[in-house]
């Protein structure tokens, strides 16, 4: 796991590892109305049920320089909501929360639509369109 030097004190040295900067933007994330939730491929799935731990970081790629980092977010939305709207709303939240708790610059958050999910109109279930 890669740390990242973020700032220097007196007294030592904070590190921030890239896994904690995915958990913010992951939670921030699904903050978001219309974000119904994060993919995260087939190895992470996997991941979840031999371990049993919910990955918080899922579905998020963090790419940290010395001061600022990169976002790339993998997410499924509802059907019907205006998908620029909602990205552009990703993206504030995602860099607000990342900066105000890191201390990093967050240079992009990008955002990855991996599927659209509509209801089912006899049952209310949910059915998954995927690209």
């Amino acid at each position: 796991m890669e740390e990242n030097i973020t700032n220097e004190m007196d007294m030592g040295v904070v590190k921030i590892s890239d896994e904690v900067v995915g958990v913010i933007a992951g939670l921030a994330t699904t903050e978001i109305k219309g974000i119904v939730g994060m993919s995260a491929g087939p190895v992470g799935g996997i991941t979840q049920i031999l371990t049993g731990k919910k990955n918080l970081s899922k579905g998020v790629k963090v790419t940290v320089g010395e001061n600022s980092a990169t976002i790339d977010l993998h997410v499924g939305m509802e059907y019907g909501v205006r998908i620029p709207d909602v990205a552009v709303k990703v993206q504030d939240n995602v860099k607000k929360a990342v900066e105000s708790m890191t201390g990093l610059t967050v240079s992009a958050v990008n955002i990855h639509v991996q599927n659209v999910l509509i209801p089912k109109s006899e049952d209310n279930n949910i059915e998954e369109l995927e690209e």
